[in-house]
């Protein structure tokens, strides 16, 4: 499969004058801002974060106006695409998809203010100084990935009659994804479960990873919140054939068919981002903006694909749940 390269969602970002409109009394020029994730399009966070911004007063192209650079699953392609939205001068650059992306934004440029949505934890990926005072031009909304680890692992539990063995697949070329491996370990041993490690560096190989697994062989997989080589896609896609349910980090994947999820809402997750965002554009800089942590987290359950595995959900659990899909 030939991989289409960085795409630009609009072209209005490279060819932006600088205007002035009147907001609030005070004079304002069109900002630009830049989008950055590994995805396949406009993440349910940064169109959170677009959501916020209008609903902060902000009016799109006349206000702001919010180009999308994403790299379809390749993480090799994300310095292209971060280099490439500082050259065409954006004044904010806005990332999707974990401590990675904004990793790489941050090699991009140590000047123009960065604001990440979601991720672990800032302080360790070296993003940030601490949480109350990023003191470099990073900031954003970490999503605590890691610490809600247990917290999925148990409801899978709760789920499923005793699960034992949790497969994971992950991409062994993405250097942020080792600290949360260990992680993902721990959170096992503590619960006693066995985690099946898949380390893979392609997506093939990813596919035929998931695609050897049979019922039986694990309990359940649990896929990586990285979008890294389409890993969360194809469970998505093949763990229903193969009979075996699987956890996601993004309710995005149970809207289309996948079991359940649990995790911070990532569209709140952007509208936070927003407001951050807000402080930064009229006049405070990033290194004084606080990280903030999410307000709501959502377990999402797909009733129809748990019967279509031979699951019947447990009541209790149908309750605690935010979001049930009939």
């Amino acid at each position: 499969m030939v991989r289409a390269r960085v795409v630009l969602l609009t072209t209005l970002l490279a060819l932006l004058a600088f205007m002035h409109l009147a907001v609030e009394g005070q004079t304002r020029r069109l900002v630009k801002i830049g989008a950055l994730t590994e995805g396949w399009g406009p993440t349910t966070g940064i169109a959170g974060f677009r959501e916020g911004l209008l609903a902060l007063g902000y009016r799109e192209n006349q206000d702001f106006v919010l180009g999308v650079r994403f790299t379809q699953g390749d993480p090799t392609e994300l310095p292209a695409a971060a280099r490439d939205l500082v050259r065409h001068g954006v004044d904010l650059i806005v990332v999707a998809g974990g401590e990675t992306v904004a990793t790489v934004a941050h090699q991009a440029t140590t000047k123009i203010p960065i604001v990440f949505l979601g991720g672990g934890d800032p302080v360790e990926a070296g993003l940030v100084k601490s949480f109350a005072r990023p003191g470099g031009n990073v900031t954003g909304v970490a999503d605590l990935e890691v610490e809600l680890l247990p917290k999925r692992m148990e409801i899978l539990r709760e789920l499923l009659p005793g699960p034992k063995r949790i497969l994971l697949v992950y991409d062994a070329t993405n250097p942020g994804f080792a600290p949360k491996l260990q992680a993902h370990r721990d959170a096992a041993r503590q619960l006693g479960l066995t985690m099946v490690e898949k380390p893979v560096r392609t997506e093939d190989e990813a596919r035929a990873a998931i695609v050897a697994t049979r019922q039986g062989e694990v309990d359940a997989m649990m896929a990586p919140r990285s979008l890294s080589l389409n890993i969360p896609g194809l469970m998505l896609e093949i763990a229903p054939k193969q009979s075996v349910p699987a956890m996601f980090q993004d309710a995005y994947f149970v809207e289309r068919g996948g079991l359940l999820s649990y995790a911070a809402n990532t569209y709140e997750v952007g509208r936070q981002g927003a407001r951050i965002a807000d402080r930064i554009l009229r006049g405070a800089r990033a290194a004084d903006v606080p990280v903030e942590q999410p307000t709501k987290f959502d377990l999402v359950i797909n009733v129809k694909a748990a019967k279509e595995l031979g699951i019947i959900v447990p009541p209790a659990l149908l309750l605690r749940a935010d979001h049930v899909i009939q």
